[in-house]
C-alpha cells in the first residue's frame, strides 16, 4: 500500500467488532456461550463490545436487554426478538436513544433488498435477517452485508468441525493507523475508503468529499451524529481553534489524528467517546 514499511504493535489495534458482534449474535440465538467466554477474556474492550458481553447475559437470563449506544446490536436483537416471538425489552444508551430506527415487527417478512432502504439505507437490517437463517445472497451487496455472508458461513464451518469460531482485528481501524502513520512521517499513503466506516478518516485527510459519502454510504447521515455534517462542522472547528463537542467516536479519531498531522492542538471535550470502538486510539496517537 505504501512505500514505507509500518509496523504497528497489534496490542494498539482492537478486536474487529463488527465480526465480533456477529460471532456474538450467532452464539445468542444458537444457545452458545463461546461469546461470553471469549469476551471475558478479553482486557481493553471496546463500548459495544462490552455492551455485546451484557447483552449475552441478559438474552439468557430473560432480563432487559441494554444495548448501550451500538445501533448495530439494537437492530440485530430487536430482529431477534421479533422473528423468535420473544418479546424482549430493550433500554439504550447515549446517541442511541434520540435515533430515528424502524420498529415495525413485520419487516422480519421483507427482502434483503426490501431490508436494505430502511433507515438511511443501513445494511444492519438486512444483515440481522441472515443471521436469523435468510440464505439469499445479494450479487452486489454492501460491505457490511458482504461480511454478515462471510461470518455465517464461517461461523456455521467451525460448528460443524465441533470448534468455535475465530476472531479478527480491525482491518478498517488497522488501514487508517497504516495511512495515518505514513502521512505523519510526511509520506504520501494511498488510503483507498472501502466502507461507510472509513468516511470520517477519509474526508479529514481529502480522500473524498462529502458529498462523495453521502452517495456511497448514505447511512452516514444515521450513525451517533448525521457523519456527514458532523466531520465537516468539527474539521472547521478544529481549523477555528474551537473546543471539539462531538461525541462520535470516528468523527474525534479522525481530528485527533488531523490534528497530529497539522502540529495543532485539538481540544477534545469527549475524549472517552473512542472507547467505543478503538479503546486503545490515545495510546496509540501518544506512542
Amino acid at each position: 500500500m505504501n512505500n514505507m514499511e509500518i509496523n504497528i504493535d497489534k496490542k494498539y489495534i482492537p478486536l474487529d467488532k463488527s465480526w465480533i458482534i456477529r460471532m456474538g449474535i450467532l452464539d445468542i440465538v444458537n444457545g452458545y456461550s463461546d461469546i461470553q467466554d471469549f469476551l471475558s477474556k478479553q482486557e481493553n474492550l471496546g463500548d459495544d463490545l462490552i455492551a455485546l458481553k451484557r447483552v449475552a447475559d441478559a438474552w439468557k437470563n430473560d432480563e432487559p436487554v441494554d444495548v448501550g449506544e451500538s445501533g448495530t446490536l439494537y437492530r440485530f436483537l430487536k430482529f431477534a426478538s421479533w422473528k423468535l416471538c420473544l418479546g424482549k425489552k430493550f433500554i439504550t444508551q447515549g446517541t442511541l436513544a434520540n435515533r430515528a430506527i424502524t420498529n415495525d415487527p413485520k419487516i422480519i417478512n421483507l427482502k434483503q433488498t426490501e431490508l436494505l432502504k430502511l433507515d438511511n439505507n443501513t445494511s444492519q437490517w438486512a444483515s440481522a435477517a441472515v443471521l436469523l437463517g435468510d440464505n439469499e445472497r445479494l450479487i452486489n451487496a454492501p460491505f457490511k452485508l458482504k461480511l454478515t455472508y462471510e461470518a455465517v458461513d464461517h461461523w456455521k464451518t467451525m460448528r460443524e468441525k465441533g470448534i468455535t469460531w475465530e476472531p479478527h482485528y480491525d482491518e478498517t481501524i488497522l488501514s487508517q493507523a497504516e495511512s495515518y502513520l505514513m502521512i505523519l512521517a510526511g509520506q504520501k499513503a494511498e488510503f483507498t475508503p472501502k466502507q461507510a466506516e472509513d468516511f470520517c478518516f477519509a474526508y479529514v485527510f481529502g480522500y473524498m468529499t462529502a458529498e462523495q459519502g453521502e452517495k456511497l454510504w448514505p447511512a452516514l447521515r444515521g450513525h451517533e451524529s448525521d457523519r456527514i455534517v458532523e466531520v465537516v462542522e468539527t474539521l472547521r472547528d478544529a481549523k477555528e481553534n474551537k473546543i471539539i463537542t462531538s461525541k462520535d467516536h470516528r468523527v474525534i479519531q479522525a481530528i485527533a489524528m488531523w490534528g497530529k498531522v497539522n502540529s495543532k492542538k485539538v481540544n477534545i471535550l469527549y475524549l472517552q467517546s473512542v472507547n467505543k470502538s478503538w479503546p486503545q486510539f490515545w495510546n496509540f496517537l501518544n506512542a
